[in-house]
């Protein structure tokens, strides 16, 4: 028997002006969604964001989606989880990603290289922190505490505060074969995006070895997709809507040969088409690079259409293996929709 899909909202991150996300995040708990996300880019930060709508709700879960490795030692992203554990009840997840080099380098001014070890290490510090049972001490390659040189005082410590949950989930962002399987290995989630069910072959083999190597299963690993969503009658229109936002990422977030979201749509079978939306993107034709996104890649990627058609189609997501599927919308009405379909 498949487990029914819960369902999670993610909130994004501002653009140009701020974006008052309270009215979808209130709408989401009152249908019963069990989670709301917040992002961050080179801009709005996700903890700031995800705070405010964590003191103004009172039931739903909340999680970043994601909070920058780079961006935080790992002590201090520690520190915000135990916070927000506790302001929340117990309400918080921990979404956890690397970015990519252009962020990463262009505006944390942090090397990008190895970020398999670098996660690996990162998430090492922040569930021993959490655990609490002896002072904090890491000698890896990417993090030393206490730190080596310096004035030679600093001594291993425990956080003064208490966790609420020394078992905090932790998810982590993921799309390459590599960081899938890492992810698997070691956290309590998964957030790919541009995620399609129909081709979760893709990923099966990495969730596998991730599994394998952590010695688990998999039974009680969260696959939590972000599904950008548009309702409508129209589908071709809804596909329309969608198309400049899955060409920002094939087209524009990543360097040529270094894009991670155009090798995944390569790996999905769009190989010539994942490069010509790139091609158009960077060269500033991004209509045209959005005019060349597929139909049927916005359908395995998305849900679109009317009411029907995506309860119909949200069954795929669920014969995946997909327990939370994140919801990328601005309408009401796909709130709705997604709470009807998954009831």
């Amino acid at each position: 028997m498949l487990r029914p899909v819960k369902l999670g909202l993610h909130l994004g991150y501002w653009g140009a002006q701020p974006i008052d996300v309270m009215p979808l995040a209130s709408e989401a708990e009152r249908l019963g969604f069990d989670s709301v996300w917040s992002a961050e880019a080179y801009g709005s930060d996700a903890v700031a964001t995800l705070t405010w709508v964590a003191a103004r709700t009172e039931r739903i879960g909340v999680g970043t989606a994601i909070m920058q490795i780079p961006a935080r030692t790992p002590a201090a992203t520690a520190m915000t989880a135990i916070t927000l554990d506790h302001l929340t009840g117990g309400r918080f997840r921990l979404g956890l990603g690397m970015s990519g080099p252009q962020v990463v380098e262009g505006w944390h001014g942090v090397p990008y290289g190895r970020p398999l070890a670098r996660t690996r290490e990162y998430v090492e510090i922040v569930r021993a922190v959490l655990r609490r049972d002896k002072p904090v001490e890491h000698a890896g390659e990417h993090y030393r505490i206490p730190a080596q040189g310096g004035t030679g005082l600093g001594k291993p410590l425990k956080t003064i505060v208490h966790p609420l949950r020394p078992d905090l989930p932790i998810y982590l962002a993921a799309i390459g074969p590599k960081n899938v399987a890492l992810a698997a290995e070691i956290a309590d989630g998964w957030l790919p995006t541009i995620f399609a069910p129909a081709h979760m072959d893709v990923f099966r083999p990495s969730l596998q070895e991730g599994f394998a190597r952590g010695g688990r299963e998999g039974a009680g690993f969260d696959i939590a997709p972000m599904c950008p969503v548009m309702v409508g009658e129209d589908v071709q229109a809804c596909r329309d809507m969608l198309k400049p936002y899955l060409a920002l990422y094939i087209g524009g977030m990543g360097a040529p040969g270094r894009n991670f979201y155009a090798q995944l749509v390569a790996r999905y079978g769009y190989e010539a088409e994942a490069a010509r939306i790139q091609q158009l993107y960077l060269e500033g034709r991004k209509g045209e690079a959005a005019g060349a996104v597929p139909d049927a890649l916005v359908d395995e990627t998305s849900l679109v259409g009317p009411p029907d058609r995506i309860r119909d189609a949200l069954t795929m997501w669920d014969e995946a293996g997909v327990r939370t599927l994140v919801a990328i919308t601005v309408q009401h009405e796909a709130l709705q929709a997604l709470a009807q379909a998954a009831s």
